[in-house]
């Protein structure tokens, strides 16, 4: 039986690349951008008001001109007007460009205008309100680096570039199994010794946060099916995450057929509450079996603590996959085990994020696992946590 670290780090030592493709922005949210995207001209790309009124060149009002012909209206989108005569200006709309004869505007609020002459009714700047071509960024310079998960404020700046094929990362293809023949689909109506399936249902709503859409398959406590089903999936898909099959029952058949099928056992059993049984390993064909206890919060914790962490590096999304949080209660906890408590997160006043740990009744008691954000992981080392004490924390729900 290993540790969590030494679990984390076999885990993370499987990592890889599954390519790249290239898909329309507007179906990209969610994915991870593989390429920088770049200005395709200058941002602004050119010079602009930021504020409705009129357009002058500020050396005739250095001259003493305070009140100015209204040359013509120029909405943005049309070509700019350009000034002759020192008392003319350009009645001008927010975003409209700017003529190279005019470098001074002057807002509405500032103005007095009547039979088609604006008259200045402040003192202004030479420059002001104008936002100048290429302020924000030069062609060719990066706006969004890779690396990242592709956001609405991405997606955005994609079309105002007109990149509208964007280069992302492709993602493993992946099979969920729930195993046992207790268990039934959602939709029937359970004998009094039967459970509707829902840990595959729940790792396969996780992993459309990330935009991988799993198949699913349920297998019954059958030596045989399992072994012909699981010659099947290592073939066909990267990624198995099972669920059930791994513990010490009669029927728990996963370890001997995966030994059977020749995939490769990397660990087996994990000094860790809840999920103790997790199983890990890798075919010949580099297919990697994450192979979970069966109750539902072992699943849900030990896909949190370690498949997303690895489907983040696989993928080289930036920042951590944890957070630090100050625990808000005490908590003794006797068995030589890494114990993983489910926690409320809240924002005290001073800014720091706190973790208020919950009462359960085990790893099939998953009723909390709504009215919880994260798993508090409190060392292996200790037995006594106290309020105060600063802890990791792998967030669920946000």
């Amino acid at each position: 039986m290993i540790t969590v670290q030494q679990a984390e780090d076999i885990i993370l030592s499987q990592t890889r690349d599954f390519g790249r493709e290239f898909i329309p922005y507007d179906l990209a949210l969610g994915k991870v951008l593989a390429e920088a995207v770049t200005a395709d001209r200058d941002l602004p790309p050119f010079d602009r008001p930021t504020v409705d009124g009129i357009a002058i060149a500020y050396s005739s009002y250095e001259k003493g001109i305070r009140s100015f012909v209204i040359k013509a209206l120029q909405p943005a989108g049309q070509p700019s007007v350009s000034l002759i005569a020192e008392n003319e200006c350009i009645e001008i709309m927010t975003g409209a460009s700017l003529d190279k004869s005019v470098d001074t505007v002057i807002r509405y609020e500032d103005l007095s205008i009547d039979n088609g002459f604006a008259t200045i009714l402040i003192d202004i700047k030479k420059g002001q309100n104008i936002h100048r071509k290429g302020k924000d960024k030069k062609a060719g310079e990066i706006l969004v680096k890779a690396d990242q998960v592709i956001t609405p404020a991405i997606i955005g700046i994609a079309a105002s570039v007109g990149k509208t094929m964007l280069c992302v990362k492709k993602l493993p293809k992946t099979l969920i199994i729930s195993t046992g023949d207790e268990m039934i689909s959602p939709e029937s109506v359970p004998s009094p010794f039967q459970l509707r399936r829902s840990n595959g249902i729940t790792i396969k709503s996780v992993l459309e946060r990330y935009t991988v859409q799993a198949d699913m398959l349920h297998l019954n406590d059958d030596y045989r099916e399992i072994k012909k089903e699981l010659l099947r999936c290592i073939e066909e898909y990267d990624i198995l995450l099972m669920s059930g099959g791994v513990s010490m029952g009669k029927f728990d058949y996963l370890p001997q057929v995966c030994e059977e099928l020749g995939i490769e056992k990397l660990f087996h059993k994990i000094k860790q509450r809840p999920g103790k049984p997790f199983w890990f390993g890798k075919s010949r064909n580099q297919t990697l079996v994450f192979a979970f206890p069966g109750n539902p919060v072992s699943v849900f914790m030990c896909l949190h603590r370690y498949f997303i962490p690895w489907l983040q590096k696989s993928l080289e999304i930036q920042g951590p996959a944890f957070q630090y949080a100050v625990l808000q209660n005490d908590i003794d906890f006797l068995p030589s085990l890494q114990y993983f408590a489910q926690v409320k997160l809240h924002v005290n006043s001073e800014g720091l994020l706190t973790a208020e740990a919950v009462d359960t009744n085990g790893s099939g008691d998953f009723s909390h696992l709504t009215d919880t954000e994260a798993f508090i992981e409190l060392p292996l080392e200790q037995d006594s946590f106290r309020k105060g004490e600063v802890y990791k924390i792998w967030k669920y729900n946000f």
